[in-house]
């Protein structure tokens, strides 16, 4: 009998949710419910499982929890303590039992007799947990899911300690593939860029419409907004409502689950709902007179034509920002571009030029090279990728370098998959290569160029659209191997834009008090703490 195997009833594809049902020796352990039809899971009369642990509260792991409580009141379910505060904001407006029940950080607990889990602090959201399951018996196995995951620190959330894991050596690794192999600039680099559009806009008296999920991206922006240089001391209101006004109280409630330095932070000043200090955060309400320009930030699904008023000045303009979901349209995009498909007053603002929609990257998954790096230094026998586009999640299992070292399984919802265990690596055998992936092409030197051919079959690749919106790429060696990336419009207009004075920016690279990379200012809530060079606090002063 295979003593481990994983079925799995949801993915991640599309907008399908997560969730893997994990069998380890006599156990059965539910990882994730993020189903919006739970009828797989529920088509048994007995649970489904021993036991359910959940990785996060965003709603592609955890909508289906309150249904599977429902159904199976008995059945025992486990998350990190900030996480059990978050899950009711996926149910708003019905009342919801305290059903899940709070495990303690880096601290292995016997869940089943021979049984135990350990949570790790996986980054990408506030109380986000990387889950590592070890089965005791006549042989120890172990696997680590990681739900999702993010290697870098964001605003609000250290990233995933991978250097306390270095080696581990799982049996299994359950790992997102959300961005597949591509490659994206560093996050603090992709804050900067995005901040800097918002600057633009508002300078030129355009006022900002930021929809986002619920919980973790506008909590983010905000916190972005608040200490970022462009942003700091800026005669600006910062407008919230919706579900993530919602989110940012419950925030408020757990501070001393977050990061040292976002606690410090909030000793000096308001994290949210702020109207003395420059930006000014507030709430959204009916009679909210919006002043341009503006910033809002709401919720996904709420009406655009709230905010972008008919009755406006003519020279009222608004930014529409929507986050990118790379691989595939994101929730967020999804719901806001029908909605500017549907209502004839926003279709009237674009034609008028009074609305322009555009969209932005703030990557809360690994990219690429996150992605392996993690790989190789947990070194496991087995790698499960779900939570991603299948054409991502194949770029991945593609990889020579991972199908040299680990055996690799992408399965499709309901494919059952057993994962034996042996002393000795066996060689996987590769995946098929799909053809649509290699295209054979041609390149012939000029004098003052070089220029590069591929066949017309390239364009029937949905990926194609994007790739040659703008008809211009970037090209770099990585390795022996020449990359091609198309460069957006966004990149284009962020580069035509001049940049001021690095010396002229208040940053904390140029402020008086920062020494050893680390703030000396008694006044400042970042004293004593080290800082990224690029950020800022209300005690920035130039050096005389």
């Amino acid at each position: 009998m295979v003593e481990l195997e994983c079925l799995p009833y949801g993915v991640g594809h599309a907008d399908e949710g997560l969730a893997l049902l994990l069998r380890m020796g006599s156990h059965r352990i539910l990882l994730d419910c993020g189903l919006s039809d739970l009828s797989p899971v529920l088509a048994q009369a007995e649970p489904p499982a021993d036991l359910v642990l959940c990785s996060h509260a965003h709603a592609d792991h955890a909508r289906g929890l309150l249904s599977l409580h429902r159904a199976y009141p008995g059945l025992p379910i486990y998350a990190s303590e900030l996480t059990t505060e978050l899950l009711p904001l996926n149910w708003i407006g019905e009342t919801v039992p305290r059903f899940c029940q709070a495990l303690p950080w880096r601290t292995p607990l016997e869940v089943q007799p021979g049984l135990t889990v350990e949570l790790i602090p996986a980054g990408h959201l506030p109380g986000a947990a990387a889950l590592l399951l070890t089965h005791h018996g006549d042989r120890a196995y172990t696997a680590l899911y990681m739900g999702d995951f993010l290697l870098s620190n964001s605003r609000l959330v250290d990233g995933f300690p991978l250097d306390e894991l270095r080696g581990l050596k799982p049996d299994v690794l359950l790992l997102e593939g959300s961005y597949g192999t591509a490659r994206f600039p560093h996050r603090r680099q992709q804050e900067n860029q995005l901040a800097e559009r918002i600057h633009r806009a508002v300078s030129a008296g355009q006022s900002v419409l930021l929809p986002t999920t619920t919980l973790g991206l506008g909590q983010e922006l905000l916190m972005l907004l608040r200490s970022h240089h462009h942003f700091t001391g800026r005669d600006l209101d910062i407008w919230v409502d919706g579900s993530v006004a919602l989110g940012c109280d419950i925030y408020l409630e757990m501070l001393d689950h977050f990061p040292d330095a976002v606690q410090n932070f909030a000793r000096h000043q308001a994290l949210f709902w702020d109207e003395r200090i420059r930006p000014r955060l507030r709430r959204f309400g009916i009679a909210t007179a919006l002043k341009a320009p503006a910033v809002v930030l709401t919720s996904q699904d709420a009406d655009l034509t709230r905010y972008c008023q008919p009755d406006a000045p003519p020279e009222t303009s608004w930014l529409l920002l929507l986050p990118q979901q790379p691989g595939r349209l994101g929730e967020v995009e999804r719901r806001v571009m029908q909605q500017l498909e549907a209502s004839a007053l926003l279709q009237q603002m674009r034609q008028s030029g009074q609305l322009t929609v555009e969209t932005y990257l703030l990557g809360d998954h690994c990219d690429g090279a996150g992605t392996t790096q993690l790989i190789h230094n947990l070194r496991p026998q087995h790698v499960l990728l779900t939570h991603g586009s299948p054409s991502y999640l194949s770029d991945l299992t593609s990889l020579e370098e991972l199908q040299n070292r680990y055996q690799l399984h992408s399965p499709a919802a309901g494919m059952r998959v057993a994962l034996p265990i042996g002393e000795r690596f066996l060689q996987p055998a590769a995946p098929e290569i799909r053809p649509d992936l290699r295209y054979e092409g041609g390149l012939v030197e000029l004098e003052t160029a070089v220029m590069i051919s591929l066949p017309d079959a390239i364009r029937a690749h949905p990926r194609w659209q994007e790739f040659a919106d703008t008809g211009l790429v970037e090209a770099r060696w990585q390795g022996e191997e020449l990359v091609l990336r198309s460069l957006s419009q966004q990149e284009l207009l962020s580069q035509a834009e001049e940049e001021p004075e690095a010396s002229e920016i208040p940053c904390c690279q140029n402020c008086l008090h920062c020494r050893g990379q680390r703030c000396r200012n008694p006044e400042s809530p970042l004293f004593s703490l080290k800082v990224t060079l690029d950020g800022c606090c209300p005690m920035f002063e130039l050096p005389v």
